[in-house]
């Protein structure tokens, strides 16, 4: 008999609830990714550049112990369906996903075995909580961030990560039915991709030398730190967001640590986990999270669909320096500094009246971290529709912005060639320099009118 590990976003061995429930079983072991290219929402094209080397990754750390990641691409269920017609299955094991396609998979794929002796069962591997146990005194979501954390952190806690295994039980027949993950055709044909690969290496293995790197050298400060895009913080996130890490393995480090050091920056690394945990249980409640506002007020918003103006903002070429400089990083590593990430996203809906679902749509194809909680739900917030959301009057200057959290322009200057001469009285407000680049783009917009219509659309609303 045979239990199946079946791997979602969580591509890792270390702290794998389902693969150590199958190791416990004493049955060979079929480790198996199936890749569904018919998604009720598609990868972006940066995501499933991760996605292509973190199998690889995941596919050599298996060799390592004797065994082997089986690939399949189609529909999930029809597939574990077949491998049951052909292989004698004890168990299939897995760790959950929250988003409602994930949770529909669930569903089905239990309710079929559960009239055969195959045992299934799945698992928490990607959260600190399970959304659906998180309620407040009414027995109802919670819709404000420092409620939901309160909550969490009183009334839950979090188990110690599992040691990965030093060795796993594997049949190389399993390979017959094994496609190649090549054949998968995850690697986009951009000319980007060089970006992506002098910028990450993706992997397991990377994630936890990201991890240790950033307790050893980047945790003291990151409070102050976080803000100003030149300096590194954790760079997890995109790690985080294909499980290559558990978020149990970054909790408790974290925790200990600040238990020891009694630091402020250990507390607000574990909110920011916690504001990842508040995204899924919002999505968990509103699983249309990326096309419809939580505040249905906003159906009616005036928005101002031009394409020249939402083209110019996707290629950094507004005319406000560090929109720019965060869009251009976008494009050419798959990432963008979260500071600049709340800058460029008021910009595009505040200043230039473009949907919020646009911006999103672009940051899920663009970002190797494109989540499917985070990124919506924190698109939500800026925009002024989602839950704990920022109010519609909070509209980022970004002259000031740039001037407060890149002082000198250093970071400006780094993705925004045009701009390197330009003095640094001026480095924000290019425009306003007598010998200013004629390759750079007038702004789009006057920041102060700008403001002022957007102030009135919101007040229309």
């Amino acid at each position: 008999m045979v239990a199946i590990v079946w791997f979602r976003n969580d591509l890792r061995l270390t702290d794998h609830l389902a693969l150590d429930a199958a190791l416990k079983t004493g049955n060979p072991i079929l480790p198996i990714f199936i890749y569904d290219s018919i998604h009720s929402r598609s990868f972006g094209e940066a995501s499933k550049w991760w996605l292509h080397h973190s199998l690889s990754s995941l596919k050599r750390t298996l060799n390592l112990l004797k065994a082997d990641l089986i690939f399949q691409q189609g529909n999930a269920f029809e597939i574990l369906k077949n491998i049951a017609e052909q292989i004698p299955l004890s168990h299939i094991f897995w760790n959950r996903r929250y988003d409602a396609e994930g949770m529909q998979q669930d569903i089905q794929v239990k309710s079929y075995f559960k009239e055969t002796n195959i045992i299934c069962h799945s698992f928490n591997g990607s959260l600190l909580f399970e959304p659906h146990t998180i309620k407040n005194k009414e027995g109802k979501p919670f819709k404000v961030f420092s409620a939901f954390w309160k909550h969490c952190l009183s009334q839950h806690s979090v188990q110690e990560p599992i040691p990965a295994p030093t060795h796993l039980s594997f049949d190389k027949k399993f390979n017959e039915i094994s496609h190649t993950l090549d054949s998968l055709e995850l690697l986009p044909k951009l000319g980007w991709i060089k970006g992506l690969e002098e910028s990450w290496s993706p992997g397991e293995e990377n994630a936890q030398k990201n991890f240790d790197f950033f307790l050893k050298n980047s945790l003291k400060n990151y409070k102050k730190n976080r803000d100003y895009p030149t300096l590194k913080t954790s760079r997890l996130s995109p790690y985080i967001r294909r499980g290559e890490i558990s978020v149990r393995q970054l909790w408790r480090a974290i925790h200990q640590h600040a238990i020891f050091s009694k630091e402020v920056d250990s507390e607000c690394f574990l909110s920011e986990l916690g504001w990842r945990e508040f995204s899924y249980h919002t999505l968990f409640h509103h699983p249309d999270l990326e096309e419809i506002p939580l505040k249905k007020d906003f159906e009616a918003f005036p928005w101002e669909k031009n394409p020249n103006h939402f083209d110019a903002w996707t290629k950094g070429l507004t005319g406000y320096p560090i929109v720019d400089a965060g869009m251009r990083e976008l494009w050419r590593t798959g990432y963008m500094h979260n500071r600049v990430r709340m800058i460029t996203a008021s910009f595009l809906v505040k200043h230039l009246l473009q949907p919020w679902q646009n911006g999103e749509k672009w940051f899920w194809d663009t970002l190797v971290d494109a989540d499917v909680a985070s990124n919506p739900f924190n698109w939500q917030w800026v925009a002024g529709c989602g839950a704990d959301a920022a109010p519609y009057f909070r509209i980022f200057n970004p002259i000031l912005q740039g001037e407060k959290f890149d002082p000198q322009g250093e970071y400006i200057r780094s993705w925004v060639p045009e701009l390197r001469d330009v003095p640094d009285d001026f480095i924000h407000t290019p425009w306003l320099y007598e010998n200013r680049p004629s390759d750079y783009p007038e702004p789009l917009v006057h920041h102060s009118k700008a403001r002022e219509k957007a102030l009135k659309a919101f007040k229309a609303m």
